[in-house]
């Protein structure tokens, strides 16, 4: 006799498809403002009692747990956002963007930001532009995304669930491995071509991010290495797309004065259309050339005159003189989208047969008109060989103060041969992270100078003129978060003697910083800062950069425990 459990089973089976291929039909998202105003649409085993038609959306039901928290708020959230404070280029989330910044976007980089996409319900913020208002706007909606999937989260009970693993990390021996199971990626011999196609098709009145400059004749062309370490001349410059490459190049040097690439005037003839398709054109202006010779000196030319390469017999060798080896470009543009201005600075020298092949460094540079860009001293983590930066608190509560002279911030005193206190008055050296300097001078007195004379000019060779009383604690932070700013610790040293003028003798200045971040890319981080007089017989100042990092230690995650229970007739009718 057959069981009368197998009849119901295909009975739940069939009820179960049925009801999810008509959730799945039945669920698009919705377009809301209320953080709860969709609920996911409950799956029912066996027969529905419902007298609603095929296709017609399920009513939601109540909930049988606590709903998933979003562990982000989606509408806040800019993946793109990378550099703080400005705003960047196609980043429509960006905050720092204004309707100025949208009238160079192509499109938005990311056009939607969304949650995890395993729960049943989950918020999702759309970008995109409206290039048809003036200014263009940027448009922004927040709507409810319902996962028509029956295998979605939909009660939280296990919350170490919702958070992400450590990523593996490739080394050489999984390298491989990852590769094959990753898309890889692929080089296209003939990508040096496909510039020139496009370069066809109609653009609008204005340059976007990533277009290609167009020249009289083509495009601006950027020498860079493609598929090996080879320069390759077919690459075109992209607009506000900042480059420094260095590439190699073999020539022979019984035809370097036929090398279009070697001359100067391969990179300085071209004329760059102001807009794409214009007949307005902006020449390439030579700002300055400086010739290097073999022996590495440099010299810095008093004209701009374009220079040929030129062939040189010296005996036994052969020497080519004026080859380009250095070629930098900066481009001026609006906040409408229009280059206004081109510079370039070139750096020839004279090549021997011992230099072949030769390596060419090229780099591009975009400024905006009448802004002046802000240099930092890194990002965050301080940079080997900046200047510190510094500044100071005018009362408590305010943000910080800074010099726009970025190496004058932070300074010591500074040392010549001559070790002439009163000649060196007013000549600082900038505190450098990671070196460790010293420096001092020789003041010469006579009997007839009054003491607290004599300790007053003293402490004003040491400390400076303003000398500053925060130290940064990264090489990006700014100055209204006070909280990222460390205070300057003064210490005095003094001698309980009976006469009551002291000259002081020293001012050393201690910095202490630490490795922050990831095992994988640490950034230096100032943690505290220190200066104070010490009684020697010299006047000097000097600066030590101690390292105060705790061992890195490695942890592991602890792997979930398994505890599956079958119900008691999981085998039934088998068993």
């Amino acid at each position: 006799m057959r069981p009368r459990g197998v009849p119901l089973l295909l009975v739940v089976l069939l009820g179960f498809w049925a009801s999810v291929s008509s959730q799945t039909e039945a669920t698009p998202a919705v377009a809301t403002e209320d953080l709860n105003s969709t609920e996911a649409a409950l799956v029912t085993f066996g027969p529905s009692q419902s007298t609603r038609p095929v296709g017609t959306p399920r009513a939601p039901g109540p909930t049988s747990g606590p709903r998933p928290t979003p562990v982000t708020d989606v509408a806040a959230l800019c993946v793109c956002d990378l550099s703080p404070a400005q705003c960047d280029v196609n980043c429509c989330c960006d905050p720092d963007c204004s309707s100025v910044d949208f009238s160079v976007f192509s499109a938005c980089s990311v056009p939607v930001v969304t949650g995890d996409n395993q729960f049943c319900s989950q918020k999702a913020a759309i970008y995109s532009l409206n290039f048809t208002a003036n200014p263009p706007q940027r448009v922004f909606k927040l709507v409810d995304q319902i996962n028509p999937s029956i295998f979605c989260i939909h009660t939280t009970n296990y919350k170490p669930a919702l958070s992400f693993i450590n990523p593996e990390v490739p080394d050489e021996n999984s390298f491989d491995t990852l590769m094959r199971t990753a898309d890889g990626f692929t080089l296209n011999a003939e990508s040096d071509i496909s510039f020139t196609t496009k370069l066809d098709v109609p653009s609008t009145a204005k340059y976007e991010y990533g277009v290609p400059l167009q020249t009289s004749d083509s495009f601006l062309r950027f020498p860079s290495s493609l598929t090996s370490s080879l320069c390759t001349d077919n690459n075109p410059a992209a607009f506000l797309v900042n480059q420094a490459v260095k590439c190699t190049r073999k020539i022979n040097l019984e035809q370097c004065e036929e090398t279009e690439a070697l001359s100067m005037a391969f990179y300085s003839s071209p004329e760059i259309r102001r807009v794409p398709d214009s007949r307005t054109k902006v020449p390439i202006t030579v700002q300055s050339v400086v010739i290097q010779s073999l022996n590495k000196t440099l010299t810095r030319r008093e004209d701009t005159d374009v220079l040929q390469p030129a062939l040189v017999n010296a005996g036994h060798f052969s020497l080519c003189m004026n080859v380009v080896l250095e070629v930098k470009y900066s481009l001026t543009y609006t906040d409408a989208g229009e280059v206004i201005k081109a510079d370039l600075s070139l750096l020839v020298g004279t090549v021997s047969s011992v230099m072949v092949p030769l390596q060419q460094k090229f780099e591009i540079h975009f400024l905006q008109e009448n802004t002046k860009p802000v240099p930092l001293s890194g990002n965050p983590g301080y940079v080997m060989g900046l200047p510190l930066a510094a500044g100071f608190q005018p009362h408590k509560g305010s943000g910080i103060i800074q010099i726009t002279n970025r190496y004058g911030q932070l300074t010591i005193l500074h040392s010549t041969t001559e070790q002439d206190c009163l000649a060196l008055e007013g000549v600082r050296t900038p505190v450098l992270f990671g070196y460790t300097m010293q420096s001092g001078c020789k003041l010469r007195l006579t009997g007839a100078l009054p003491c607290r004379l004599v300790a007053q000019k003293v402490e004003s060779l040491l400390w400076g003129q303003g000398f500053p009383d925060y130290v940064a604690s990264f090489g990006n932070s700014q100055t209204q978060d006070v909280l990222d700013w460390v205070p300057i610790h003064f210490i005095t040293q003094s001698f309980n003697r009976k006469d009551s003028c002291q000259l002081p003798g020293a001012l050393v200045i201690e910095v202490k910083w630490t490795k922050y971040g990831s095992l994988l890319n640490p950034q230096a981080k100032i943690v505290n800062a220190s200066s104070g007089n010490e009684r020697t017989i010299l006047i000097s100042t000097a600066v030590t950069f101690v390292d105060v990092s705790a061992p890195a230690e490695a942890g592991f995650r602890a792997p979930p425990a398994i505890n599956a229970r079958l119900p008691f007739n999981f085998f039934f009718p088998f068993v």
